[in-house]
């Protein structure tokens, strides 16, 4: 079985019917490149870490740039098509030959997903029955608020009331037999103050009672540390920030209150107890591999704690190290110069997905005249909210338990 990705082209908040207003793409400027696992060892910058970072693109793709590009991609997949995912830097509700684009994956009779969309671009509730007859079986819909007013104020939503209405005609979408024919995850930026407390629960109650499978609440982010990393904070001036605490015992709160799914991202997932649910299975725990040498890895403020308990259960004495970034795979060279490198061992292990160009990384963590081997880590340890949301707990254990023998056997390589 096979997935196929069909990338529709387009900008944040230019093929999007303008930026929401606590969007973390808005006031991005251009960057210099920062660098990252994909760049050259002589070059710092590569498509991913300048554009790729900005989802910038020239503008959504010609039907026949997207059909051409499905063809070829369809010709390099072996067996049957298990899903068909749409993905871009614009919106897709936004693409303006929409309909013609269903109408064209449909025809492969292939689920159809949605990765992400605001739904602003929709002002016909009929989208709805167009998506549902033509495959699709997974959505993620972005809602704020299901109050009309708020999404207009803060998604500037043209037609936030046409937006509600094919939101809920996905969510009770059944078939014959009364089975549910589409995974309706919502998404919601929670800005303290706007959209939390009784709007947030009157916001899951309507979810719920109309049949979403789950929400996904997001922590607003305003400043660098936050993961602003493109010189854009704060996105909101004056708008406040929960902190991590606050965040993971709102959406322990809302689970017990809700049967449908509730998880936040950077934390955390009540059902399955992510991240770093392996920390919860001790018998899990014994069947890694065990830290024969010493290294020092570095990861963001939030993850930091639960790696070193970790490695610490397989027998590791050195401590992880935190940067103020909260979010590991956000980490940059910025990060690095303010660590002290005489507190690191001589082997240094980054985040496998941190926006760092490597020998930078090596001269930043080498400047006070001792040798140091810098390496990257896993590209991931464990599933936030966005990717547990779909898995389940077993499914979540696998991707930690190879990620941390993945470390680990890191480690007791290049360790000393």
């Amino acid at each position: 079985m096979a997935q196929l990705t069909v990338d529709i082209g387009g900008s944040p908040g230019i093929n999007c019917r303008g930026f929401c207003e606590y969007c973390y793409f808005k006031k991005v400027k251009g960057v210099q490149p920062l660098g990252c696992r994909y760049c050259l060892p002589f070059k710092k910058g590569c498509d991913y870490c300048t554009r790729g970072i900005r989802e910038e693109y020239a503008g959504f793709k010609d039907l026949r740039t997207i059909a051409d590009e499905t063809l070829a991609n369809l010709q390099m997949k072996q067996g049957d098509i298990e899903r068909i995912t749409i993905s871009g830097g614009g919106d897709p509700s936004c693409y303006p030959r929409f309909r013609e684009l269903i109408e064209l994956l449909g025809s492969m009779e292939a689920p159809l997903h949605i990765g992400y969309t605001s739904g602003k671009g929709w002002d016909d509730p009929a989208i709805a029955d167009l998506l549902v007859e033509n495959g699709l079986s997974e959505i993620s819909f972005t809602v704020f608020a299901t109050d009309p007013v708020l999404r207009k104020k803060y998604m500037h939503d043209p037609t936030p009331e046409a937006s509600l209405a094919i939101l809920e005609r996905l969510c009770g979408a059944v078939d014959e037999h009364g089975d549910k024919l589409v995974d309706v995850y919502a998404a919601t930026v929670v800005l303290p103050g706007v959209n939390d407390g009784k709007v947030l629960e009157d916001t899951c109650r309507w979810l719920q009672e109309r049949g979403a499978k789950g929400l996904i609440l997001m922590r607003f982010a305003n400043s660098t540390d936050q993961g602003l990393i493109l010189k854009n904070g704060p996105v909101m001036g004056g708008q406040a920030v929960q902190s991590v605490e606050s965040f993971r015992d709102m959406i322990t709160d809302l689970s017990k209150k809700f049967t449908m799914k509730i998880s936040g991202t950077p934390l955390w997932d009540p059902e399955i107890g992510s991240p770093f649910a392996i920390l919860q299975e001790p018998d899990l725990l014994e069947t890694l591999p065990r830290v024969r040498k010493k290294a020092t890895v570095v990861s963001g403020c939030i993850a930091a704690p639960f790696i070193e308990k970790v490695l610490t259960a397989c027998g590791s004495t050195v401590p992880v190290v935190p940067v103020k970034k909260e979010i590991a795979c956000l980490i940059t060279a910025d990060d690095l110069r303010e660590l002290d490198p005489s507190s690191l061992e001589d082997v240094v292990i980054l985040p496998g997905r941190a926006f760092i160009h490597d020998p930078e990384a090596a001269a930043l963590l080498c400047r006070d005249g001792s040798e140091r081997t810098v390496i990257r880590g896993p590209e991931m340890l464990t599933a936030d909210a966005e990717t547990s949301m779909g898995m389940t707990r077993n499914e979540v254990l696998v991707l930690e338990i190879d990620g941390f023998r993945d470390l680990i056997l890191t480690i007791n390589r290049y360790g000393t």
